[in-house]
């Protein structure tokens, strides 16, 4: 009997992919249905439904579902099941209105032109999209991109269980590193572990994600370090060059029998608390019993206090998750301590000044962060030593010497430390 947790909601992964013969005879009859295109946000979804990463979903939400996840976190149609953000398809109020309740269509995503899966409609329905992006962003402001992805669907949202034909381009694109939650289940148990911490990347592993990795490893059997590999905002630095910066630094600074890397097929949405929880109900499929949760998880600019992420696991009912939050302070390096630190540990409060030069100019503390180390990067200025290992430093110098078209990296405060902790 397996020792890791069991899946959200179920007692086993419920994945949505069909095989064999199964496969081959639905995209047949496909071919002879209606076609719904699919933004890369759904695309995603679709997929993680597929691979039971959204286990215990059997397709797109209907309105009481939408309803019930916008301002409850619940879903009616699962008795009640906690859920933290909608899991929607849009289609054009002319499409919607060319087919029938009932009536099978085809996914397509337009972007690769990639039949992804059929889906019986079993309702249509239109939704308050400000009063989504208030409940899920805490905020209607379009130019937050969660927000911005909300406004630009379609008029008219499709519900209905689905079968999924397709993975896209990601098995092929990341092999080796997309992973399915079964798959990483089979790995955990074959390593002997029960324990394991989910570590959640969208940047390059700067030495506080590392440090936090390593503490996670001291509580833990081991850490599952899990790459984001659907689409990001513009400036973010694209997944290939963070999976090899990532690679350069876990093969050199970890023991490979504590640390597994694997990477998902999501699309960020930028939605910070309500985002930390979606991730821990997809890290508890993949069998992670801890999400790692530090400073501004799945945050953007300053739409977020730096750790309303761990507030918000306490605000959700205890049964909601079998996964636990691990909550990590601000962890920066430390001059006078000579080592990386957190607000707990350190006694030494300054801030560290360092040149335009990348040289440290006096004060204690060198707060860390991926925005700010994408902004020097981007903007050829050197990044201080303690900053990053120099693998990682030398894969982005790389990868921003050959960038054509540079995108103005902006400040917050969660970045800077000059956000107070709310």
């Amino acid at each position: 009997m397996s020792k890791l947790v069991p899946p959200h909601g179920s007692n086993e992964l419920k994945p949505l992919l069909l095989e064999g013969q199964a496969l081959a005879e639905e995209i047949k009859r496909a071919a002879g249905l209606k076609k719904v295109p699919l933004t890369s946000r759904e695309t995603g979804d679709l997929i993680m439904m597929g691979i039971g990463g959204f286990t215990p979903l059997e397709g797109f939400m209907g309105y009481d579902d939408w309803k019930g996840v916008c301002d409850e976190y619940k879903m009616p149609s699962k008795n009640g099941l906690f859920w933290p953000i909608p899991i929607t398809l849009s289609a054009t109020k002319e499409l919607a209105d060319s087919i029938a309740i009932g009536e099978d269509v085809a996914l397509w995503d337009t972007e690769t032109n990639t039949l992804m899966a059929t889906m019986k409609v079993t309702e249509k329905y239109t939704i308050d999209k400000n009063h989504e992006c208030q409940q899920v962003f805490r905020t209607t402001d379009p130019a937050h991109p969660g927000v911005k992805m909300v406004m630009e669907q379609a008029e008219v949202n499709l519900a209905g269980p689905v079968k999924v034909l397709s993975e896209s381009y990601f098995p092929e694109q990341f092999k080796g590193l997309y992973q399915r939650p079964a798959e990483a289940r089979k790995m955990f148990e074959e390593r002997g572990w029960s324990t394991v911490a989910a570590l959640q990347l969208r940047n390059p592993m700067h030495n506080s994600h590392a440090y936090l990795a390593w503490i996670a490893i001291e509580v833990c059997d081991g850490v599952y370090i899990h790459q984001l590999v659907g689409k990001l905002k513009p400036g973010d630095i694209p997944a290939e060059v963070r999976v090899k910066a990532i690679d350069a630094l876990v093969n050199k600074y970890f023991r490979k029998e504590r640390v597994a890397m694997a990477g998902y097929p999501l699309d960020m949405r930028y939605a910070g608390p309500r985002e930390a929880l979606l991730h821990a109900v997809f890290r508890q499929n993949y069998g992670c019993s801890h999400l790692i949760v530090g400073r501004d998880h799945a945050g953007v600019g300053d739409y977020y206090g730096p750790f309303d992420a761990q507030r918000i696991f306490l605000e959700i009912p205890q049964d909601a998750l079998q996964l636990k939050p691990l909550c990590m302070d601000w962890t920066f390096y430390c001059y006078e301590c000579g080592t990386m630190a957190s607000m707990k540990t350190c006694p030494h409060e300054s801030k560290a000044v360092i040149d335009e030069n990348g040289q440290y100019q006096g004060g204690a503390r060198l707060l860390l962060s991926g925005t700010l180390l994408r902004k020097l990067m981007s903007e050829g200025k050197p990044v201080p030593p303690e900053f990053s290992k120099p693998e990682v430093i030398a894969i982005l110098k790389e990868y921003y010497d050959n960038l054509e078209e540079k995108v103005e990296v902006k400040l917050h405060g969660a970045a800077t430390g000059d956000a107070a902790k709310k």
